[in-house]
């Protein structure tokens, strides 16, 4: 889905690839688990500011396909965690309006897990005066995404045209707009399998800073960045000779 050129404002959706918890806690000499642990405190702080900025969706990357090939104590970790993270938070964001929702193939997660992230969906279910659409992009591929459309496109049984739009409705992210804007932290530049279909007009920003040290300051100046910038979506209307 195609979004709106919104180049003097703030953008309406924003996703982040939220790496470096690992090699922020090396870098300290402290265990694995601290780093994940102020990962999950910089994603609540990232909700909270895009609820401030009057954001429409927030997309965070918090597993993805190729992180199943961890170890089983990374996993089993990374697992308590966000089990923990949904207990605690959901209070929360029901308070501050924000409703949640999970993509990915979650079939891949242990049925408990499954049950809390139904759950967290059901209980955060906003009827009305919805502040932010939060979606936890979790055992998520992007190539998982296009080939499950490709599989639902399969199983349509009458004749039907296969375009772009009828793709886009059959992707995870398909209730939701395209995003605006992806921030990717941890100092690499690729997109990492994330949102393959999605981020064909977004613009990117990358920071060097690993995910736990991205604090709401961090946030802003990658909004500002995205102000300064113009959307075109390949329209050539500018282009002019001398």
């Amino acid at each position: 889905m195609q979004q709106k050129n919104n180049s003097d404002s703030l953008p309406s959706h924003v996703a982040i690839i939220m790496d470096g918890n690992n090699r922020w806690a090396k870098a300290r000499n402290l265990p694995g688990v601290s780093g994940h642990q102020q990962g999950v405190v910089r994603a609540r702080e990232a909700v909270e500011f895009a609820v401030e900025k009057n954001l429409e969706t927030l997309t965070l990357f918090a597993f993805s396909s190729e992180n199943w090939g961890r170890s089983d104590e990374e996993i089993s970790l990374i697992m308590k965690l966000l089990a923990q993270a949904l207990e605690e938070q959901i209070p929360r964001l029901i308070e501050n309006k924000v409703q949640l929702s999970f993509i990915g193939d979650l079939l891949k997660f242990d049925v408990d897990l499954q049950k809390r992230m139904k759950k967290a969906e059901r209980l955060t279910l906003c009827q009305d005066e919805k502040k932010l659409d939060l979606v936890i992009a979790a055992s998520y591929g992007g190539r998982w995404d296009i080939v499950q459309a490709i599989e639902k496109i399969k199983g349509i049984k009458e004749e039907v045209e296969i375009n772009e739009e009828l793709v886009s409705s059959l992707t995870s992210l398909a209730p939701f707009s395209d995003p605006d804007l992806c921030i990717r932290t941890g100092g690499e530049y690729r997109v990492s399998n994330f949102l393959l279909w999605h981020l064909a007009y977004s613009e990117l920003y990358f920071s060097e800073l690993f995910w736990p040290d991205f604090d709401s300051n961090q946030f802003e100046l990658a909004l500002d960045e995205y102000s300064r910038r113009q959307r075109r979506f390949g329209d050539q209307s500018n282009f002019f000779t001398t």
